[in-house]
């Protein structure tokens, strides 16, 4: 099994996400990331989808997907030729012994403080996975009380656009 990472532009329509992730309950897929949100068109919302399949199966889901009347375009993102992250808060303990080594943590990985209180620091990062992961095992040891994760969203490297194409008139045989 790969990891596939499809994004799929809507109508900005109640319950399309719904449709769009039971089509994938149905086939059996876990859905490993999902990220939904607006795009530059009010019309438009774009579904980041990350799943864990084999070609064939990611192929017949994704011919289902396109008759759904909601759906605009469906692209399947390669990890290199798109721009991919992810934001993550973590409470982290942080007593006045070890707030110092908790900062210069936090530092070292570009990321962002945006709570303090007196036993605990709120960090704010984004990145790939790999980094996230990372500033994760780095602050276990001082003890992580709490976290979220948002999936991933993602967008295609250059100058082209997958949403001025979504745009055009689709035509659908009767």
């Amino acid at each position: 099994m790969t990891r596939h990472t499809l994004s799929v532009l809507v109508e900005n329509k109640p319950g399309v996400l719904v449709r769009v992730a039971g089509l994938f309950a149905r086939r059996g897929f876990n859905i490993e990331s999902l990220a939904v949100g607006p795009t530059e068109h009010d019309e438009i919302s774009r579904i980041t989808i990350v799943v864990n399949c084999d070609e064939h199966p990611l192929e017949q889901v994704t011919k289902q997907l396109n008759k759904l009347i909601n759906v605009l375009k469906i692209v399947e993102l390669e990890p290199g030729a798109t721009v991919q992250r992810e934001l993550i808060l973590i409470k982290v303990r942080a007593d006045a012994e070890s707030r110092s080594r908790v900062l210069e943590t936090v530092n070292l990985f570009r990321a962002k403080v945006v709570d303090v209180a007196l036993d605990v620091i709120t960090v704010e990062a984004t990145g790939n996975r790999e980094k996230l992961d990372a500033l994760i095992k780095v602050l276990e040891p001082f003890g992580i009380k709490e976290l979220v994760q948002s999936g991933l969203v993602a967008i295609g490297r250059g100058g082209r656009s997958i949403t001025d194409r979504a745009l055009r008139p689709v035509e659908r045989s009767a």
